[in-house]
């Protein structure tokens, strides 16, 4: 089975002077047009959608491709955009809801959590047989998502002061009352009837409010994975990504050969994975799915690679994504490559070094750090070999 993938990412405005975040979304929106590009709730972010890819090297060249165009979009109104859960600099207001129905209905009913949703996240969808076993495989991918959380952290700051958190995004998330674990269910019949209930207490106006960390899509035939914060590098949308379609397609084999998702009901583990994985980003401790004991971070990436070898090595994910892995856990979480720039010079730097990554910029180098091994070139299916991903620096591109 072929298992495509996609991705959503969401991208803060800021303007390019002071950094701060800035309500002026439409001008970029102006400026791209809405092919590729929608809106948000806030009028500081905006949302770009790829193609549909069946390798992580296309689904790359579309993501480095799009920032491409919006950095260029940015500069000529004199912003900057920046892909990370949160942005240092930021100002909480009513006034800045975009001017759409739903959205002003959502920022009356739920007041200061609409407010602060001054945050952006990475989506990632993959090919499901249908709507039945997406379900069911939720409960079989759920355990694997903390991890998932922890390599996209990048929102440590958050109205000018760092929170003790690699993603605050989470916590600020968290207090909508549909975020979290999934939950299992047997079949599509049984969760869309939760879901009606849910719109039927009137707590949401619609199933787009269903903010779970992973949700079958109402609209294509996909499992989306929603837990994690949009990511300064491109790279690792594409090493998450990696991870997930080999989830979904080992989820997807188990239970073509009747496994049972064996669901104990216990969720409360999963939440308070999420938790740690939120609170240590890769520089902690987090949940191991296997144990739901502490493990070191890189431990239960490197577990779970392992793991998953079978199902990436079948999709021809494997040296690509541990060769991303390995580059990621030498180089640190997005969250405390903020933190080093900061404490080393200040904050302006900090989101200056955002803004970089974002546009494709390379990485810093981390004291005392291994480096990565050499990128080697990934086998397709069917065994043509595949080109190395390297981080992309666009000639000429505004900063």
């Amino acid at each position: 089975m072929t298992v495509r993938i996609g991705a959503e990412e969401e991208f803060h405005v800021l303007d390019a002077e002071s950094g701060r975040l800035v309500p002026r979304a439409g001008l970029l929106l102006e400026r791209l047009g809405t092919k590729g590009f929608s809106s948000e709730l806030q009028q500081s972010a905006v949302e770009s959608n790829s193609e549909v890819h069946d390798t992580l090297d296309g689904l790359y060249a579309d993501l480095s491709g799009t920032r491409s165009r919006l950095a260029a979009a940015a500069a000529a109104e004199g912003l900057a955009v920046v892909a990370a859960g949160t942005v240092p600099l930021a100002r909480v207001t009513p006034r800045d809801v975009t001017a759409d129905p739903r959205f002003r209905r959502m920022a009356e009913e739920y007041r200061r959590v609409a407010d602060e949703q001054l945050i952006c996240s990475a989506q990632v969808h993959a090919d499901v047989p249908d709507r039945d076993t997406a379900v069911r495989a939720m409960c079989l991918v759920s355990p694997w998502l903390p991890p998932l959380l922890a390599l996209s952290a990048s929102s440590p700051y958050w109205l000018g002061s760092d929170t003790g958190y690699a993603s605050w995004r989470t916590m600020l998330w968290q207090r909508w009352p549909t975020a979290g674990p999934a939950g299992c269910y047997r079949d599509a019949a049984e969760y869309d009837a939760a879901v009606a209930e849910l719109i039927g207490s009137g707590v949401i106006s619609d199933s787009g409010m269903l903010y779970q960390d992973v949700r079958p899509s109402a609209h294509q035939r996909t499992l989306e994975l929603r837990i994690g914060d949009a990511c300064p590098r491109a790279e690792t949308v594409v090493l998450i990504a990696g991870l997930f379609r080999a989830l979904v397609r080992d989820a997807c084999h188990r239970l073509e050969r009747g496994a049972d998702p064996r669901c104990d009901g216990h969720h409360e583990w999963l939440r308070a994975a999420g938790w740690r994985a939120a609170r240590s980003g890769l520089e902690g401790p987090l949940v191991d799915p296997w144990t739901r004991r502490a493990a070191p971070a890189h431990l239960v990436l490197r577990r779970m690679l392992h793991r998953l070898r079978p199902a990436l090595e079948a999709s021809g994910d494997f040296a690509t994504v541990r060769d991303l892995l390995d580059e990621t856990l030498a180089a640190g979480s997005a969250a405390d490559r903020l933190r080093r720039t900061v404490r080393e010079a200040d904050l302006p730097t900090g989101i200056d070094l955002l803004v970089t990554e974002t546009r494709g910029g390379r990485l810093p180098a981390r004291a005392g750090a291994r480096r990565p091994r050499p990128q080697a070139a990934a086998p397709h299916a069917g065994g043509r070999s595949r080109a190395p991903l390297h981080p992309v620096v666009t000639p000429g591109t505004p900063g």
